[in-house]
């Protein structure tokens, strides 16, 4: 029976560009299906589809747009327009990426919203709720922070500490504050629906669940067992709605109430799938209801909570199929020199200063790869422990071996292999390929592959390359190459040789897919499926002997050295350099660095204006804008929207002066077109620094003065 695949991982949220920790998470998740897929090549027995998403609603990327002027839906798609880079960069080759914000993901969050509801498992209560008095909002739990009920580590989320794994209610927090305007938010009343996750029936079925062999790791079952209590005490009812104004998926038959976030985005990777389906023809609901179908997913521990109680449960009592299918791969932090990643540190890795300082992104998937393995643990990365471990095993192990030999291949044989071997040297490939037990080394790297032991398949592999080095440096075919009389045993000692490098690229190329095609190419391969490394079946030499391969071209750099000092932030490196007294002051004020050097034919491009306030006034509809009306000296008013109305009240600005930028471009907003910026000033770190101060000049300045 074919074994088919429904691969996933977390959605990033798509208020920011990728991060380090997405690329190892969707590295890890890319060498795994690309495993599978080299298991189905030739035989048919697995169907893997691996899908992904944009997490796109929630009131941050609503208040990002708004900041920007755009609408939420423009702003996810300037985020997404920024996807590609990093995955093909990093060779992710995901079937297909999506976003939450779909007509796929509303209607099956819809669909599953009302059959919890038609099986008694949604209710409605008033609660209070936190409500940011000088916005003007209720705060959904990721606008507020405070200090973690359970472990008292400080600023930490209103949902979920990323410090102890705890789920709690925002209400709990200890010395709550608004991410908006540091403000101690208020309790308000609210009629909020709740999915009852302390109904028994939820408790008896994540009991068993998590307790399916193999469903997750040991660890991780010990750990949300803790979280379930004896008999489902510790299990209470989850908040899935909120109010308008919010980004998000309307709750059916409840105007003015949108899911919380939580509960469509884990939905979006059926919508994925679903949208998927659609392009290739493929029957979505028969693809989930095969009894052959499994839904593999690979997810952080710091957001276990949602994942192994709140959505297997959701999904269950909805009826749906895939979860008595689902696996989770739950694995640790990538930490940098056993820091958590931090710019201020110094210790964070942006991945696209990686790709742009050309370093090779197939030594991060091999490095990633080589500390991974089954646990729940955080992965470290140390430079120099990068340079030494991709140096020695890819340039001095493995790509050595193609570079001693092609040479003489191509030049005294034409380019074509020996067309048979003797007996001593298929020994010689035998021990490189079969374990001490005289068991194929190939079946051991593919269970290391399959339960994502991926150091433990990557250190196995480096073994056969010992083998092979070492068999190169006994035979020493840069000195038979002198020999007249010995040209027959050159030709099988690089041959030989050659035949497993071969091997090794098979084993390796779930990790290093661009090194692999380069192998193809290079030895005429059309293809290579893991087949070919059975050795008892002969497939080690049968497409190999008599073969005319191509020339060989360099097929990897060592790294650098410098390349790792470049990699860390800039900014980091720039506060690591400045004096102590410096950098506390800077800490202290949240006053952000300066930006980039820039050339005076920069700055003149920017026309700053003196600008009169002629009139000023809230915008039905917006929590944030203020509508001025401004007169620049030109001869008519402009129209402008500024973010400013948490600082200022209309009847206060008046008759101000105060500066814009008068040259940008108009842009057309929800609530009409904004013909320019008015500019002021906050700090980067407002809790430290609160407070929003708009520009005024001097008494005596003028409309349509030039500043300059």
């Amino acid at each position: 029976m074919t074994r088919k695949l429904f691969v996933t991982t977390a959605l990033p949220y798509a208020n920011a560009a990728f991060h380090i920790g997405h690329m190892m998470e969707y590295i890890q998740a890319d060498i795994w299906v690309r495993f599978q897929r080299m298991q189905s090549e030739g035989n048919g027995l697995r169907e893997v589809h691996f899908v992904g998403a944009d997490d796109t609603h929630g009131t941050p990327i609503m208040i990002a747009a708004e900041k920007e002027g755009i609408t939420p839906q423009e702003f996810v798609a300037k985020i997404a327009a920024g996807r590609a880079q990093y995955l093909d960069g990093f060779h992710i080759a995901f079937d297909n990426w999506y976003s939450t914000d779909s007509p796929e993901n509303v209607e099956l969050s819809q669909g599953i919203y009302r059959k919890l509801r038609d099986a008694g498992l949604i209710q409605t209560k008033t609660v209070d709720r936190f409500y940011d008095p000088v916005k003007g909002m209720f705060l959904a739990d990721r606008n507020i922070k405070g200090e973690c009920p359970k472990c008292h580590a400080k600023d930490q989320y209103g949902d979920n500490c990323e410090v102890c794994g705890a789920a709690y209610q925002p209400t709990e927090l200890v010395n709550p504050f608004s991410v908006f305007t540091n403000a101690t938010p208020i309790l308000k009343p609210s009629e909020q629906y709740f999915f009852k996750l302390s109904d028994p029936r939820c408790f008896e079925f994540l009991r068993d669940w998590l307790n399916t062999p193999g469903r997750l790791q040991p660890e991780m079952v010990n750990k949300v067992s803790e979280w379930l209590g004896e008999a489902g005490e510790k299990l209470a009812d989850w908040d899935i709605s909120r109010d308008a104004p919010y980004f998000g998926i309307p709750i059916p038959d409840a105007p003015g109430k949108f899911f919380y976030v939580w509960l469509d985005a884990p939905v979006g990777y059926l919508a994925s799938l679903k949208n998927y389906c659609e392009k290739q023809g493929m029957d979505f609901n028969a693809l989930l209801n095969d009894p052959a179908t499994e839904q593999i997913h690979f997810i952080g521990k710091d957001i276990v909570s949602f994942h192994l109680l709140f959505w297997p449960a959701m999904l269950k009592f909805a009826d749906h199929p895939v979860i008595e299918k689902l696996k989770v791969n739950v694995h640790g932090h990538l930490t940098v020199n056993n820091e958590k990643m931090s710019k201020s540190r110094g210790t964070g890795i942006s991945p696209l200063r990686y790709l742009n300082l050309g370093m090779n992104p197939e030594w991060l998937r091999y490095y990633i790869a080589f500390k991974l393995n089954f646990k729940v643990e955080d992965l470290d990365f140390t430079g120099d422990d990068f340079v030494a471990r991709v140096n020695s095993d890819l340039i001095g192990k493995f790509v050595n071996i193609a570079s001693r030999c092609a040479g003489f291949i191509a030049k005294k044989f034409d380019g074509k292999l020996a067309s048979e071997l003797s007996p001593s040297a298929q020994d010689w490939i035998k021990r490189a390929l079969l374990s001490a037990e005289g068991k194929e080394r190939q079946a051991s790297i593919a269970h290391n592959f399959e339960n994502r032991e991926f150091g433990k398949a990557l250190r196995e592999i480096m073994e056969i390359a010992d083998a092979a080095n070492q068999y190169v440096d006994e035979n020493k075919p840069w000195v038979l190459a002198k020999d007249a009389e010995k040209t027959a045993e050159l030709h099988e000692v690089c041959t030989t040789a050659l035949i497993l490098f071969r091997q090794l690229a098979i084993l390796l190329s779930p990790v290093l897919p661009g090194v692999a095609a380069n192998v193809r190419k290079f030895l005429k391969d059309e293809r290579m499926v893991w087949a070919d490394t059975e050795v008892a079946s002969g497939a080690v030499y049968k497409t190999m002997l008599g073969r005319t391969i191509g020339a060989y071209e360099h097929l990897m750099t060592r790294v650098d050295a410098k390349m790792i000092e470049d990699l860390f932030d800039a900014p980091a490196q720039q506060a690591a350099a400045a004096p102590a007294a410096a950098e506390a002051a800077a800490a202290a004020t949240g006053i952000e660095e300066l930006a980039p050097e820039i050339k005076i034919d920069d700055f003149a491009k920017i026309d700053l204006r003196v600008a009169k306030i002629v009139n000023c006034e809230h915008v039905e509809g917006s929590d944030k804008l203020l509508r001025l009306t401004l007169d620049v000296g030109e001869g008519r008013h402009r129209n402008v929207f500024s973010g400013i109305k948490a600082a200022y009240k209309p009847e206060d600005l008046i008759g101000k002066l105060t500066v814009m930028v008068a040259n940008l471009a108009p842009r057309k907003m929800k609530f009409g077109i904004s013909e320019g910026m008015v500019l002021a000033a906050s700090a980067a770190d407002e809790k430290a620094n609160p407070g929003l101060y708009i520009l005024n000049p001097w008494p005596g300045a003028e409309p349509g003065m030039r500043i300059g």
